[in-house]
């Protein structure tokens, strides 16, 4: 019999019952046998499950036992209890079909943008095959057969020269070498930015290094959004921006985002965001690294992807020629 086993501050717990695993993540131990309790009386009877289960229930098992996992955990929590307490949370595991996802992705779009929907619909799909491949709760996904929403053409957003100088002014960093070091927050919210546009590095990534991740011309990202260490060759001028903070930047992602915004507004750059810099980057490392490269600096493991970021001009590609 398999019992709690303690990771961290929390508690893991992994069970089988009649040839069916279940496994969760819980604040106590005690939570973590009230769950076994629940889940040995409802695997004990297999037949009744999808009869008695509504959706809710699914998106609350399939937070416990799985999103708890993931590092996305608290955006995830949070679209799961949005729809638990949707319209499509009162529907049975039984009755659920197609016809509910779509009305339900129709209704969605009416509120927000198809990428968001699209991303919802992705964990909706991935909670309907964990329901039907582990739990048994329904024999075919109501999501296989509903199309996603169109996507938006991805931004391709270029930089000018001007746009940097001013956003470095509205930061009040002299982006002409005449100072050695950041003074304020603000400052500082300047060099991420310039790092940014050297390194093609997200910023969540440029936020998170320390001291001990910087090893003479390589920058070591312990953990990116894809969940994958990636070590990233620094620039000259990169390299100059870390010596300016050898410690680290200083800054959350909160209060970059936030100073960001407030400096675009008083530089008068219209349609600029942060994430920008990634791809203005990307575009410059474009003409320099062959596309291999690029990929292992950048984190793409599908080098389709890199389509979106390569936005030569016609006169740079004619200088090929």
């Amino acid at each position: 019999m398999s019992i709690p086993i303690k990771v961290g501050t929390r508690w893991r717990h992994r069970i089988m019952v009649n040839g069916m695993r279940a496994s969760g993540t819980f604040d106590t131990k005690a939570a973590a046998l009230k769950w076994e309790a629940e889940q040995r009386l409802t695997l004990s009877q297999p037949q009744q499950v999808a009869v008695n289960k509504t959706c809710a229930d699914a998106f609350r098992r399939y937070e416990i036992e799985v999103s708890r996992t993931k590092r996305g955990h608290r955006w995830e929590a949070g679209r799961l209890a949005t729809m638990a307490a949707s319209s499509l949370g009162r529907i049975t595991m039984a009755q659920i079909t197609p016809s509910h996802i779509a009305a339900w992705r129709d209704e969605r779009l009416r509120s927000v943008q198809g990428g968001t929907v699209t991303r919802e619909m992705n964990l909706l799909s991935h909670v309907f095959s964990v329901a039907r491949k582990e739990w048994k709760w329904i024999a075919r996904s109501p999501t296989t057969d509903v199309a996603r929403p169109r996507a938006k053409p991805h931004r391709d957003r270029r930089i000018t020269p001007d746009e940097i100088d001013r956003i470095c002014v509205a930061l009040r960093w002299p982006n002409d070498g005449s100072v050695t070091g950041p003074e304020t927050k603000q400052q500082r919210v300047a060099l991420a930015f310039l790092f940014a546009l050297e390194t093609a590095m997200r910023a969540g990534e440029i936020c998170g290094l320390r001291k001990g991740d910087v090893n003479g011309c390589v920058a070591r990202l312990k953990m990116t959004k894809n969940g994958f260490p990636r070590n990233v060759p620094l620039s000259p001028r990169a390299m100059e921006i870390w010596s300016m903070v050898p410690d680290g930047f200083g800054i959350t992602t909160a209060t970059l985002d936030a100073m960001f915004r407030v400096a675009r507004q008083r530089a008068g750059v219209e349609g600029l965001t942060f994430h920008d810099s990634r791809h203005e980057a990307i575009t410059r490392l474009a003409s320099k690294l062959n596309v291999l490269d690029l990929a292992r600096m950048v984190g793409h493991h599908d080098i389709k992807q890199l389509q979106t970021y390569y936005n030569p001009t016609a006169e740079d590609i004619a200088k090929k020629l």
